[in-house]
């Protein structure tokens, strides 16, 4: 990696994080599409590169929330407990079904669309009545494991899903958020420790780019920080547009990549 290569990662990361840290959300999901295209890592070794990201970033943003004793409820453990495993049958699937470019691409605005679109829309739509019922403990537990797969595949940690979707059922942000960011954090250890054993007995690009993903995950650190820092005196509506905004044009951009 040279240096100016370490630098934009570091940049990368920074300003991702600045973006995304106020609204509950580690930023891997925003910076993936920065590797492929600008910082130009291959194949497979993107996702644990960006599972590397979340490693060395989230902890920031955890420091925070732990002081004021927001990651000791149900919610984290049933969180991490379902997560694990998924991310790690995630990794595999990544590696030995999903190797190709242009399907991962889709893959990616598969995911970053929907997710998008559903910002804006919650953003922009009237406030109603939060349902009454939240999810059980099992359900929690379930849609955890499978959001964990879906990390293992895009290195996104899983937390940028959870989050709406638990919000979406009527859990407040404020007990959701914390949870979730655990939950990133514990999947991306594991994810990419996966990807790192792959690599001793896979060929190809599998192991994580370390010095890029510590670069990235340096400015993340600082980023989560500032932007942890900054939350309270930015707009959340803004903010959440700004982040459906972005994610339904990376996935348009990706997926018409894929289709040329």
């Amino acid at each position: 990696m040279t240096w100016s290569t370490g630098l934009t990662g570091l940049a990368a990361g920074l300003l991702t994080a600045v973006a995304t840290a106020p609204v509950g959300v580690s930023g891997a999901v925003f910076l993936l599409p920065v590797q492929l295209s600008v910082l130009g890592v291959p194949g497979p070794a993107v996702t644990p590169t960006n599972l590397l990201f979340n490693v060395v970033a989230g902890p920031g943003a955890l420091l925070r929330h732990h002081r004021r004793g927001l990651l000791r409820g149900p919610l984290t453990r049933r969180l991490v407990t379902g997560a694990l495993p998924g991310v790690v049958i995630g990794a595999v699937v990544r590696v030995f079904a999903v190797p190709g470019a242009t399907a991962f691409r889709l893959m990616v605005a598969a995911l970053l669309m929907p997710l998008g679109l559903w910002l804006i829309g919650r953003t922009l739509r009237p406030t109603r009545p939060a349902p009454a019922a939240e999810p059980s403990p099992r359900a929690v537990t379930g849609l955890a494991l499978v959001v964990g797969v879906i990390g293992g595949i895009y290195g996104i940690g899983g937390g940028s899903v959870l989050g709406p979707v638990l919000v979406g059922r009527g859990m407040p942000v404020a007990r959701v958020a914390p949870a979730a960011l655990a939950s990133t954090f514990a999947t991306s250890v594991a994810g990419a420790a996966t990807f790192a054993l792959l690599s001793l007995t896979g060929s190809g690009d599998i192991a994580p780019d370390w010095h890029l993903g510590l670069a990235c995950g340096l400015g993340g650190f600082i980023g989560g920080y500032l932007g942890a820092r900054l939350q309270p005196h930015l707009p959340e509506t803004a903010l959440r547009l700004l982040l459906g905004t972005l994610a339904t044009a990376l996935g348009a951009l990706y997926a018409a990549q894929s289709l040329r």
